[in-house]
């Protein structure tokens, strides 16, 4: 489905059932560089166990227009502003690494519009290697190839995709190979820039669940779970062999742990 936010299109997936807001609806929000297509798996599963969802392209990534934004407090702003325009009133906010940072801190600022939280790579601080801060500015391809090289856990590397057909790495160099000139830059700059997670943390007043991936490099799973530990109430499910990229490297034990977690 396509809707209008601060006079841009904005795409946002519906996992192939049409968006009903009479009920749940779990907005999918992707990382660095990335867009809508990280939650492939995620998005249907969800959409045919009984949820609504939208998998969007935050501004400047994918199908949406605009660009990017340049802190993780815009984002969580346009979050909301999204979901006034998609007529959802609450929603579960389920973000992946900077839309983890970004769920967490549209939860802490907008309290009535949030449910429930899903935070997956994230950690209370996200701060960028400065080499690969810098080539993402230059828009070296060397920074796609860093990600892509820490992102996934060593299975990844041999390719362990379960889905047969699809690659991991290079799939996911395409990916952010898609993305506009700067666009990972200013993602990127975003997370290192954002330095109130712990505040943030505390402030969230709604049930939370925090996924880690034992073998995540780029947020490590004690970091992860120390962030659980300042959220009040929040879990912790653990991905065995997943990386930074669990959705892609375990889709079906992540997507069944979203689609179990209850507000």
């Amino acid at each position: 489905m396509e809707v209008m936010v601060n006079g841009a299109p904005v795409y946002a997936h519906t996992g192939g059932r049409p968006l009903d807001t009479s009920g749940p609806v779990t907005v999918l929000l992707h990382g660095a560089g990335m867009d809508h297509t990280v939650w492939v798996h995620q998005s249907r599963y969800l959409a045919h166990h009984g949820q609504s969802v939208l998998a969007v392209d935050l501004p400047g990534h994918g199908r949406s227009g605009g660009a990017p934004l340049e802190s993780i407090d815009a984002l969580a702003d346009w979050v909301i502003a999204f979901l006034d325009a998609a007529g959802v009133e609450r929603a579960v906010l389920a973000g992946h690494s900077m839309g983890a940072l970004t769920a967490l801190s549209a939860a802490a600022r907008h309290p009535a519009r949030v449910a429930g939280l899903i935070l997956l790579g994230a950690a209370e601080r996200m701060p960028v290697h400065p080499d690969l801060l810098a080539a993402a500015r230059a828009g070296d391809p060397l920074a796609p190839r860093l990600i892509a090289t820490w992102g996934f856990a060593a299975a990844g590397h041999v390719g362990g995709q379960p889905t047969p057909g699809l690659a991991l790495i290079p799939g996911s160099l395409r990916l952010m190979g898609r993305s506009g000139p700067g666009v990972l830059g200013v993602d990127l700059a975003a997370c290192n820039g954002f330095a109130d997670g712990a505040a943030r943390a505390a402030a969230v007043a709604c049930p939370a669940l925090v996924i880690v991936g034992d073998d995540d490099r780029m947020s490590p799973a004690r970091a992860g779970k120390a962030l659980a530990a300042l959220i009040p109430g929040a879990t912790v499910a653990a991905m065995a062999g997943a990386g930074h990229m669990m959705m892609l490297e375990t889709p079906v034990p992540v997507s069944k742990v979203i689609a179990a977690f209850r507000c």
